[in-house]
């Protein structure tokens, strides 16, 4: 029996790696869109390098998550988009910063647009990967030798590199609030470009990804915690890329609860993986991975723009077309719905009734297999009966 998500989602994956990639030589001239790519294997030497498109065509497109869903791109032209990225790779300590190579790759990923680009590699790149918590990438292979073109940098990532007395945590709120997309400041963030000098170091993509949505979440539930509670009940939706997101909120003091179901992709059978936090927050990582922290991300940025306060229940049915693109997927579909007209009702059952009648599962089903929705309705029953 599978019992993890992480468990679930490596079977599903194993048969996408019959998808074709790219084919590139042992020299490959394009461009970067940009992009850079640290992995975790033998941390804390790992392999950092930049992703690669075989053109001289703007390549922005392939690494821009932020454009995929608000032009409703579909899955196969984001799985296209990536598996023509191929990534080129060197070992690098996460220290070392102070080497030509890791400046390239820092003036990657402060870059403001695509940046023409020349790689020879050891050997012919080959293989794709696929992952819940990273977009794909297409063939890989050590670099020999690396060149890029003269880089423009975005202006705001260039102010906070130049900050070596500015912490991280307060360069990326500043980023943020400054409209720098997420995945700007998470490249940037990965390859050591902020920070107090003497901290700064390489961070894995997968785990930058996920400090950069905490230390968001962090800063706007400060805020959050001391706005008015919603007076009703709130239902923000939207589908695409075969999901379908319901956000529930309640007027309760901030709690969130993070539902997914994975309905038998691949003949894999329906699982449903979920964990949620209480108003103290949550001291130990996620059972169910970046998900958690970037749905969490992307509902307090709107409690912050609406100046309100709510405790937040998350339905996500991912049906048996789907595969895993990443992380991005659940923000910038959480951001979509949560920035669209929301529906209200009265009581949290019509509010129930109402997601019910757009999930193939049922509300108990999720109810079930998770905690603080179920506590919620014990307590409103308890409530009730209190009063008959």
């Amino acid at each position: 029996m599978i019992e993890s998500k992480y468990a679930y989602l490596k079977q599903i994956t194993k048969q996408l790696y019959n998808m074709k990639s790219t084919k590139v030589d042992k020299q490959l001239d394009g461009t970067t869109p940009p992009s850079v790519f640290i992995g975790t294997y033998n941390y804390p030497k790992v392999f950092a390098g930049p992703l690669l498109a075989p053109s001289y065509e703007d390549s922005s497109i392939m690494d821009n998550p932020e454009a995929w869903v608000n032009n409703s791109t579909t899955q196969q032209e984001i799985i296209s988009y990536r598996l023509n990225l191929v990534r080129g790779k060197q070992t690098i300590g996460i220290t070392d910063l102070d080497n030509n190579y890791v400046e390239k790759l820092q003036e990657i990923s402060m870059a403001s647009k695509s940046i023409a680009s020349e790689a020879q590699f050891n050997k012919k790149p080959r293989g794709m990967t696929f992952s819940a918590e990273n977009a794909p990438h297409g063939p890989s292979a050590v670099l020999k030798k690396f060149d890029i073109d003269n880089v423009k940098w975005d202006h705001q990532l260039e102010k906070t590199y130049y900050d070596t007395d500015l912490k991280a945590a307060d360069a990326v709120e500043i980023l943020h609030d400054k409209d720098v997309p997420f995945s700007q400041i998470q490249k940037a963030f990965s390859v050591g470009t902020m920070g107090v000098k003497d901290n700064r170091k390489l961070v894995p993509t997968r785990w930058s990804i996920t400090a950069v949505d905490t230390t968001i979440a962090d800063k706007l539930l400060e805020k959050v915690k001391y706005y008015s509670q919603v007076d009703t009940y709130r239902v923000y939706e939207y589908s695409s890329l075969n999901n379908y997101y319901a956000i529930l909120e309640i007027p309760t003091p901030w709690q969130y609860e993070w539902m997914e179901a994975f309905l038998d992709i691949n003949g894999k059978g329906t699982m449903i993986f979920t964990d949620y936090e209480n108003n103290k927050g949550k001291k130990e990582y996620s059972r169910v991975g970046g998900c958690y922290y970037t749905a969490k991300m992307a509902i307090l940025e709107q409690l912050e723009r609406d100046k309100l306060q709510a405790g937040c229940i998350v339905f996500r049915e991912a049906n048996e077309n789907y595969i895993p693109l990443g992380v991005f997927n659940v923000r910038e579909n959480i951001r979509h719905a949560m920035s669209s007209p929301y529906k209200e009702f009265e009581t949290l059952t019509n509010a129930l009734d109402y997601i019910e009648t757009k999930l193939q599962l049922t509300v108990k089903d999720f109810r079930m297999a998770g905690d603080l929705l179920d506590d919620i309705i014990k307590h409103r029953q308890t409530t009730l009966d209190q009063f008959f």
